[in-house]
């Protein structure tokens, strides 16, 4: 065929064909009759994909060119749903889903830092990060974690503290010695364990633990601390009775003494009125109730345990000591002798009553020597009066002598025989007995010797 302008030759060849050369060949096969079975189902497989690939091919073009069409007559939407003409730098979803809004806010992207008006805060470095640096840190500060005193372990751990305080009754140190333990919740139970092991000691071991009960609330303890470890001492207070008959009496004078000291509220004992079943308890309370009302107009019952120990005047010590040793002369129980001394709790002061003791014994008649000899040598071998306090007692006889013998004459021959039957008993060493001064006699010739002595 033969066209002008914009017109060319096609030849027949161009036409497209619904066979190929192949196609031809293979029916030219098929009208000879040349197939085999497996042929003819290849061709025909061959026949079926081509006719899908143009089916496919013409259904694309149809939408391609409705789509173009029905762009340009749009009212000018360049983001209409499909077709729509790209814009750059469009951040828009093209997809036509969504609400037409910029991904992340407008806080995403390359080169952004996040949204407008965001604060970040502070980031702490990891220590497992692996570009951690510890010494661009700067100053690291460790913190010591105390783990918290397991119930079962707060006995062995409370009862050292307590007893050691008895010793030096220093109530700082115990203030300190708490403050670096982690009682927890379990805090309140110091004071009842105290309390508990003080019913069972001397008066003086109960006026120490009314000072630590005092000393302790506000810096270690609370008041509300302190009434929940009474509150548990009186329900415990049947079985403290077993060990120590006088429990609910003792157990009133420390509530008293720890009101007195503001160390419990005074609303305590208003809790209990008419709400106590047990009558031990009940007693305890009574007995806080009394001192209380007979000291009101004091501050503290400081007295309500006696003044024990090396808390008591010198002179009221030396009275008690002058009491035990001439009841003794008259009763002669060196049972009961032992068992006063032992109650004024001054170790440090025996040697008061072995000075007294061989006072007696020089200002005296009778058989005064030979008891005190015998009551001397029982608290030696019991060991109630040290080497120590035995030396002192009598050396502070000896430097005496001279005032004492203006009042008793024959003062020096009596030292000498009961330092001698001292020893013999074994009360003193024989170093103390020869340093027993003696008194020398002084023998003039005459009075025209002109005062000399005659040797």
């Amino acid at each position: 065929y033969l066209m002008t302008d914009w017109t060319r030759v096609l030849s027949f060849d161009d036409v497209d064909h619904p066979y190929g050369d192949e196609d031809d060949a293979a029916l030219e096969a098929e009208v000879n009759g040349n197939w085999t079975p497996q042929e003819k189902a290849l061709h025909e497989a061959r026949l079926k994909a081509k006719a899908k690939r143009r089916v496919r091919k013409s259904s694309s073009r149809s939408e391609s060119l409705s789509e173009s069409l029905s762009g340009e007559l749009a009212d000018g939407d360049s983001y209409s749903s499909k077709g729509k003409v790209p814009v750059p730098n469009d951040r828009k979803s093209r997809t036509g889903k969504g609400r037409g809004l910029p991904k992340k806010g407008g806080a995403g992207g390359k080169g952004v830092w996040g949204a407008a008006g965001m604060v970040y805060e502070v980031e702490e470095p990891d220590v497992k990060d692996p570009n951690y640096d510890e010494v661009a840190q700067g100053d690291t500060v460790y913190a010591t974690v105390v783990p918290e005193v397991d119930e079962r372990e707060l006995e062995k751990t409370v009862n050292p503290i307590v007893r050691e305080y008895f010793e030096h009754g220093d109530t700082k140190e115990v203030q300190m010695l708490l403050k670096e333990l982690n009682l927890g919740h379990h805090k309140y139970e110091f004071s009842s364990l105290a309390v508990s092991l003080s019913l069972e000691g001397k008066a003086s071991h109960r006026e120490l633990t009314s000072r630590l009960l005092r000393d302790l609330v506000g810096k270690v303890l609370s008041e509300s601390d302190m009434a929940r470890a009474f509150d548990k001492i009186l329900k415990e207070l049947p079985d403290l009775m077993l060990d120590t008959p006088e429990a609910p009496q003792m157990l009133g004078q420390f509530i008293a003494r720890a009101i007195a000291d503001h160390a419990l509220p005074m609303a305590f004992l208003d809790r209990y009125k008419g709400k106590v079943d047990c009558d031990h308890a009940r007693a305890a309370l009574d007995r806080a109730a009394v001192l209380l009302s007979m000291k009101r107009e004091m501050v503290r019952l400081d007295n309500v345990w006696g003044v024990g120990g090396g808390l008591r005047p010198v002179k009221h010590l030396v009275k008690e000591m002058n009491f035990l040793l001439k009841e003794y002369l008259v009763s002669g129980e060196v049972k009961e002798a032992e068992r006063c001394l032992r109650d004024l709790e001054v170790p440090h002061f025996h040697h008061e009553l072995v000075y007294e003791a061989v006072v007696m014994v020089l200002e005296s008649k009778g058989d005064t020597a030979v008891k005190m000899c015998k009551l001397l040598q029982a608290f030696w071998k019991i060991g109630l009066i040290t080497v120590d306090q035995m030396n002192r007692g009598f050396q502070r006889v000896y430097d005496e002598l001279p005032e004492i013998n203006l009042d008793v004459p024959h003062a020096h021959s009596i030292m000498e025989s009961f330092t001698d039957l001292c020893y013999q008993e074994s009360v003193i060493t024989k170093q103390l007995r020869d340093s027993c001064p003696s008194r020398g006699r002084k023998r003039f010739v005459s009075e025209g010797d002109g005062g000399l002595i005659k040797n």
